[in-house]
């Protein structure tokens, strides 16, 4: 008997979430290619700078399509199918990218890679919502960004390794750990879609009385709830800001005295953080309202931006990254959960990949707009604008709360109470 309660939920989550946890494990750590993707094509292929960060651009613009795309896919195909479906097409273009020579192929391939691999994120996120209970889906988000985090730092290792050997081998492992990915959820994650109700489906849905499938919504549903646009516009501010750790910060703190490696060093804190601390952050911010969670979190990633401009040693640095990256953590969890509680069933797909979107959006934006501030007027409005722009998200996730709530309260039912969960009093 231990061992069925132990393969039917474990942490309160049930198995099948974990394999799905497992399979992005592994996918983020053969995460290689995006990672060494400029210096492979400046140390590789000859590249100049400009043209390798012309070419990486494609890869963000790839992926803004891909995340409405996938949400759409998930949504009418199916999650199972998107998810399979992505790791075999993505693993094609990987091998595809490393084989290609020419630049205009390289560039396509570039392309197609952002757009195949990263359609299996929306469908990732709607399985997470089908499979968890609602009441536990901020747990469930929270670890599976801290299996991205732990991946992310194991790719990071083994990817140089990898790439010291020979630059072929980082498209043959990232090809390998997708492929792998999909395999897992071929033999152990059945149809999670909610309309299916199979046994993957969480308690409160399988619950719900039987209802003919809704007809298929238009493309455009979830851009035409002010309530979701609003949340989504708050959540750009914030990643625009976190994209600045890689675009404006090295360049700052190499202005100000501070090496590559140094670089390298500081910014290891934001993972190290994240890696020892997530699973705690994540319980804790589910006994407080969502609203000021969301608020806190932008709040202290603009203010930790923000205090960069005012000081310029090593541990000043440190200091600001580590409230930062607070930030990032307790916002993490919390965002993908809202948009599932916000999202119908027949469209979580559809609304995850909205939510994914403004990450690709952010990427595309965040170099322009940090390089312009910090060239045109310097390293004071760079960091006092990324600290309005935080306080801004803050106050816009208070402001929007209210018509959240309303919203909640009327898909509230006896099985489920979303606005118990908006109030931070979800199983912890």
């Amino acid at each position: 008997m231990p061992s069925v309660v132990w393969n039917a939920r474990m942490l309160g989550l049930p198995f099948v979430y974990w394999v799905l946890w497992t399979g992005a494990l592994i996918n983020r750590l053969g995460g290689f290619v995006y990672t060494f993707l400029a210096l492979y094509l400046t140390q590789e292929r000859g590249f100049s700078v400009e043209q390798a960060g012309g070419v990486v651009s494609l890869y963000g613009l790839g992926s803004i399509v891909a995340s409405a795309m996938g949400g759409v896919m998930a949504d009418r195909l199916g999650r199972r199918p998107t998810l399979l479906l992505a790791s075999v097409f993505g693993a094609a273009a990987m091998l595809q990218l490393g084989l290609a020579r020419a630049p205009w192929h390289i560039a396509v391939a570039t392309f197609l890679l952002g757009l195949l691999t990263d359609a299996y994120r929306p469908a990732l996120q709607a399985s997470v919502a089908d499979v968890a209970a609602p009441e536990d889906r901020i747990r469930a988000y929270g670890y599976l960004y801290w299996a991205a985090n732990l991946g992310f730092t194991g790719a990071a290792v083994i990817g140089g390794l990898l790439a010291k050997a020979h630059f072929a081998l980082l498209f043959a492992g990232d090809a390998a750990t997708t492929l792998l990915f999909g395999l897992l959820v071929f033999l152990r994650v059945p149809e999670t879609r909610p309309d299916s109700a199979g046994p993957a489906a969480s308690a409160s849905e399988r619950a719900e009385p039987s209802r003919p499938p809704a007809p298929p919504a238009s493309l455009d549903a979830p851009y035409r709830d002010p309530i979701l646009v609003a949340f989504l516009l708050a959540q750009l501010l914030v990643a625009v800001l976190f994209f600045q750790s890689a675009v404006t910060l090295p360049v700052d703190m190499r202005a100000h005295g501070r090496t590559e490696a140094q670089y390298g060093g500081l910014i290891a804190i934001n993972g190290v953080l994240i890696v020892t601390l997530q699973p705690l952050v994540t319980r804790l911010v589910q006994r407080y309202p969502r609203a000021q969670v969301l608020a806190l979190g932008a709040a202290l990633t603009g203010v930790g931006f923000g205090l960069t401009g005012l000081g310029h040693s090593a541990l000043f640095y440190a200091f600001t990254i580590v409230v930062w990256t607070l930030g990032e953590m307790a916002l993490s969890p919390v965002a993908p959960a809202v948009v599932a509680d916000l999202s119908p069933r027949e469209l979580r797909g559809m609304y995850q990949g909205a939510f994914t979107m403004t990450w690709g959006i952010a990427a595309a934006l965040a170099p322009v707009l940090g390089s312009m501030a910090l060239g045109r007027g310097g390293s004071w409005i760079l960091w006092g604008g990324c600290a309005a722009l935080g306080l801004l998200a803050a106050g816009l996730h208070l402001l929007i709360a209210p018509a959240r709530r309303r919203r909640l309260m009327a898909l509230a039912t006896a099985e489920d109470d979303p606005v118990a969960r908006e109030d931070g009093l979800g199983r912890w």
